[in-house]
This record gives C-alpha cells, sequence and structure tokens, in this order.
C-alpha cells in the first residue's frame, strides 16, 4: 500500500493543476451560484407533483381547487429551473472573468456585468428557436423553451468561454472606442465594450448560422447528440464505476474530488433530473442513474468515500480511544454529508489503511443503485434536492418516496459496513498498539498537568484573560472572518467554533462560512478569509485577490483545522495569533 501512495503523490501536481484550471473552476461556481435557483424551483416542482401521485396511489381524487395550485407551482418552476440555463451562462462567465482578471495586464481588466450580460444574450442565441405560433388567431414570435433550461447547459458553457476570452482579446489589445477624459467613466466604460460585445454576438451568430443551416439544429442539439455517446457511457456501470472511483482517489490525496471530476459532467447530472422528471410525469420508468444527487445520497453516502457507517463503527466497535473520540466527534457531521473531521481526524485522507475502502464503497454503492434501477424497478432520481441532507431521507424522497429505495439505503449500508470493518479494525488495532506502548508516559504527564493545574490553575487562567483581554481584544475589535470550503459544510464548522469562543473571550468577532467560488461579491467585506484543507490548492489564486484588497488570508492544514473546530477559545487564539503575525 505505501508503494500505491507513494505513486499517487508523484501524480498530485497533476491532480492539482487539474484541479485549478479556470474552465473547470469556472463551471463549477458557475453551478453553485445557480443553486438556489435549483434548490428552490425543485420545492415547487415537489408540490405540484407528489400530491398528485399519492393521490393516484391511495385511490382518492384531489380537489379541483389544488389545480390552481399545481399550476402555479409549475409556473413557478418553469420560470426558475426552466431558464436555469440563460442564468448558469450568466454565472460561468462572471467567475472566469474573475480568474482571467488575475491574469491580465497591469491596468486593464474586463466588466464581469458585461460579459455577463453578453453571455446570457449568446446562450439565447446557441440554444433557443424562435418560431411563430397561432394565438388568439394571430400570428406571434415566440420562443421554444425547450433548451433554455438545463438542456441547454453546454450552450451555456461555450457561450460562456467564448464570450470572456474575446472580452480579454479586445480589452488587452485596445480594440475599444476611446472618448475624451471629460466623458464620465461610466458612459466611458460602456462604450469601451462596444466592440468585445458585438464581436462576442457576431462569433455565436455565426456558429448558430452554421448548425442550422448545415446541421439543421439549434447549436444546443448539436453539442447534445456529438457527446450523448459519453452521457451514455458514464451512465453504464462501468461509467458511473469510473466516476466514483476518481472522486475519492482525489479526496484521498487530499483533492476535493468533485470539483476536479463533477464539472464536466455537470449538464448530464443536472439535465438527467429533468430527463427522468418528464418521464415520470408522463407514467414512464425514469431510468437514469447519472445524476447529482444519485451520487451524492449512493455514491458519496455520508460523504465522499461513502463513510456513512465509519463513525459507528468507530464508537461502537472499535476499542482504541483515538477512534471512538473520532467517532464520535464526526458522527452528527457525517450524517449530513460533512465528512472532513473523519476525513482528517481518523484519518483517512493518506492513510494506506483506508486506501481500499475509500475507493472500493462509493463504486460499490453506485453499482448496487444503478442495479435498484436497472432491474428491479427503483425510480432514476427525479428532485434537485440539497447536498447535505442525509443520505438515506434524500434517497427516499428523490425516489418520489418509493420503499424499494429504503431496502436500497440498507443494502447499501450492509455492505459499505462489511467493506469497512476488516481495515477499521486492522487500524485499530495499530492504534491500540501505539496506546499501549505510550500508555505509561501518557499517564505520567497527565499526573504531571494535573498537578501543575491544581497548583496554578487560578493564577494562569487569571493571566491568560488578561493577556486576552488587553493585548488581543483591542485587535480583534469589529474583526470579520469568512471561512471558506467546497460546499459551506465544513467551513460551518470553524466559523461555529470562532462565534463561540469569541463569545466565551468577550470578544468582538463576526464569523461566517462559505462556499469557495460564492464569495467574490462579499469577500471586500471580511478582514479575514480562512480556506478549509479541501480548498487549500486555490491558496495561491485566492492570495492575489485579498492582497488587492488587504484581507488577511489564512490556511490551516487538514487536523489542525479539525482541531480548531473542537476547541472554541483554542481557534480564536490561533485566529488573532496569525492575524497579528501577518
Amino acid at each position: 500500500m505505501d508503494s500505491i501512495v507513494k505513486f499517487l503523490e508523484k501524480g498530485q501536481p497533476v491532480f492539482d493543476k487539474i484541479s485549478k484550471n479556470i474552465y473547470l473552476q469556472a463551471i463549477k461556481d458557475g453551478f453553485l451560484a445557480s443553486m438556489p435557483i435549483i434548490l428552490s424551483s425543485s420545492v415547487f416542482l415537489l408540490i405540484a407533483t407528489l400530491p398528485g401521485v399519492l393521490a393516484q396511489v391511495m385511490g382518492f381524487a384531489l380537489p379541483e381547487w389544488f389545480t390552481t395550485v399545481t399550476d402555479f407551482c409549475n409556473k413557478v418552476y418553469n420560470f426558475t429551473m426552466g431558464v436555469v440555463g440563460i442564468m448558469v451562462a450568466g454565472t460561468t462567465a462572471n467567475a472566469l472573468t474573475g480568474s482571467i482578471n488575475r491574469r491580465m495586464p497591469e491596468g486593464k481588466a474586463v466588466n464581469a456585468t458585461s460579459t455577463m450580460i453578453a453571455s446570457m444574450c449568446a446562450m439565447l442565441i446557441l440554444a433557443v428557436t424562435q418560431t411563430t405560433a397561432s394565438i388568439d388567431g394571430a400570428d406571434t414570435s415566440v420562443f421554444l423553451t425547450d433548451n433554455m433550461g438545463t438542456k441547454g447547459l453546454l450552450s451555456s458553457f461555450v457561450a460562456a468561454f467564448a464570450t470572456v476570452n474575446i472580452y480579454r482579446f479586445c480589452i488587452s489589445r485596445d480594440i475599444t472606442i476611446r472618448l475624451p477624459k471629460e466623458v464620465p467613466g461610466a458612459i466611458a466604460s460602456s462604450f469601451r465594450d462596444i466592440f468585445a460585445f458585438s464581436f462576442s454576438i457576431l462569433f455565436v451568430a455565426i456558429i448558430d448560422f452554421v448548425c442550422r443551416t448545415f446541421l439543421l439544429v439549434p447549436f444546443a442539439n448539436v453539442i447534445s447528440t456529438l457527446i450523448s455517446p459519453l452521457f451514455a457511457a458514464a451512465d453504464s456501470y462501468l461509467g458511473l464505476a469510473v466516476v466514483w472511483f476518481f472522486i475519492p482517489l482525489f479526496w484521498f490525496m487530499g483533492i476535493h474530488g468533485p470539483s476536479v471530476v463533477k464539472p464536466a459532467l455537470n449538464a448530464a447530472l443536472f439535465g438527467n433530473i429533468t430527463t427522468n422528471m418528464e418521464v415520470f410525469q408522463a407514467g414512464g420508468h425514469p431510468v437514469l442513474a447519472l445524476t447529482e444527487n444519485f451520487g451524492n445520497y449512493i455514491g458519496e453516502l455520508g460523504g465522499t468515500g461513502a463513510t456513512f457507517v465509519v463513525p459507528i463503527i468507530f464508537l461502537l466497535l472499535m476499542r482504541s480511544k483515538q477512534l471512538k473520540a473520532v467517532g464520535k466527534a464526526s458522527i452528527v457531521p457525517v450524517m449530513f454529508a460533512v465528512n472532513e473531521p473523519l476525513l482528517f481526524g481518523a484519518p483517512i485522507i493518506l492513510n494506506p489503511y483506508f486506501l481500499i475502502p475509500f475507493l472500493l464503497a462509493p463504486v460499490a454503492n453506485v453499482l448496487i443503485g444503478k442495479f435498484f434501477i436497472d432491474v428491479l424497478g427503483m425510480n432514476g432520481f427525479i428532485y434537485a434536492m440539497p447536498w447535505a441532507l442525509p443520505g438515506p431521507i434524500g434517497t427516499f424522497i428523490d425516489t418520489n418516496f418509493q420503499p424499494i429505495s429504503l431496502l436500497l439505503v440498507v443494502v447499501l449500508l450492509a455492505v459499505d459496513f462489511v467493506i469497512y470493518y476488516p481495515f477499521c479494525k486492522a487500524y485499530d488495532n495499530i492504534c491500540l498498539k501505539q496506546e499501549a506502548e505510550n500508555l505509561a508516559e501518557e499517564e505520567a504527564e497527565a499526573a504531571q498537568l494535573a498537578s501543575a493545574a491544581v497548583t496554578t490553575a487560578a493564577p494562569a487562567a487569571d493571566a491568560h484573560v488578561a493577556a486576552v483581554s488587553d493585548a488581543a481584544k483591542k485587535a480583534a475589535q469589529g474583526l470579520k472572518v469568512l471561512v471558506l470550503c467546497a460546499g459551506a459544510g465544513t467551513s460551518a464548522l470553524l466559523a461555529n467554533a470562532l462565534k463561540e469562543g469569541a463569545e466565551k473571550l468577550g470578544m468582538d468577532i463576526a464569523t461566517n462560512a462559505g462556499a469557495y467560488g460564492s464569495h467574490y461579491a462579499i469577500m471586500d467585506q471580511y478582514n479575514v478569509i480562512v480556506l478549509a484543507p479541501q480548498v487549500r490548492t486555490y491558496f495561491n489564486d485566492m492570495k492575489a485577490d485579498t492582497d488587492r484588497l488587504g484581507i488577511t488570508l489564512l490556511s490551516p492544514r487538514g487536523k489542525e483545522y479539525i482541531d480548531l473546530t473542537n476547541d472554541p477559545e483554542g481557534a480564536v487564539r490561533w485566529l488573532l495569533d496569525n492575524v497579528e503575525t501577518k
């Protein structure tokens, strides 16, 4: 196993480079910014769909007034999720513009608002068909909305990438309209972007013209046709196994696996949800397994590595103090798919004892899940639910409350237990041996610490409080801290610890947690930004922004981060020590 770990470590620079690719980051950040649309719209879809299904199963008729409720909910869904492709074009362009601006020549920058607007217009040109329909006896120009939502996501990405790069080309080479210096800056800026905007729209319009003239379909359908074999392959047993093998493999090396693997599949992960829902509403069997929440609740049950059962194993069946403590501390977060306390506390990351189960359990889960869909008739996932919903609950809801999904959860937990238990036991034996060897030394050290605490507890505490009050309280006055991770779950652990520690110490420190990628619009409101270990690979990119804004950037290592989340007062002291030394 050591040789495998060493081999993987040699490839870490390549993995880091992939995870920091600005186009993959832009896709991830663009989706993250659009998640409120996706999640909130799904609630309305659930309200519109579920009562009808329950009525059909239980054999009763819904009242006539419920049709009004259904129409209302469907309208909200259609004007949110139904146009999410347009929104993603804008948010992806905005995220990519931020990355491009860090690489622009001194004194030149691309206008993010302008690229957002241009990308949304470009997406409409590439994806949407304009036609004529007879309404109330009059010919009326209408848009076909099929490709405005998730089916148009590939057009969204192409529009965003093309637009931002055309803007970069024009701005960096001063292809612009220059106005006299007396003209107000806002007006001059608008004229500056005329060429960039026009060239972007012309570029995608030519692409659209070629596709519609020679291939007789909009660009969105061309791309879907060309890469449909890729999506079909990814939805196969082999494809699912490969995807959910590489996600934990990257995480095992300390690189946030979903950020590397999923961006290339986002169009399918979210588009397949829409396809499944359409099939379900038509009375068919939704069979597509490759969806976002299939990964969240099945392949990543309890977080990357399918670790839902691991804290239970640690807490109930292991004998070492270390693993029992980790199990106790991580059992609740892991239920909500926040498994960093487990990954860095055990540790599982870069621990050869856990390499095989960490890779094998997710693969087994997705293969079993697809078998339930293909053979046993379970529905493919039809809703876009929050990723942090406990996997067993999310699976039950997302299959439209099918009882067979509960059986799937039981099977997955049993299989994951069988996969993880032997390796947990082997590591437990190692921990027990180490604890036994160090027991005498630990007891002696504990006795010395206890004696020192009895004789000096009061003076030391008073001195420390005074030190905090006099030296640090002033520095902490008005301190605002933003903690970032990949999905705002791990970051909340440290943000809450800092808040609790500040309250105990009587210090004025405001804390907030967020997801990397959604921070651009708010980062200037904070004095300190802390990167969780899972997004540490973005440290250098983030530092360019924080240095420009005069913000202190911190990034504790894995185990240090987890220790801080469990020690609120220690977390505050760590924060102040690092802020003072910056």
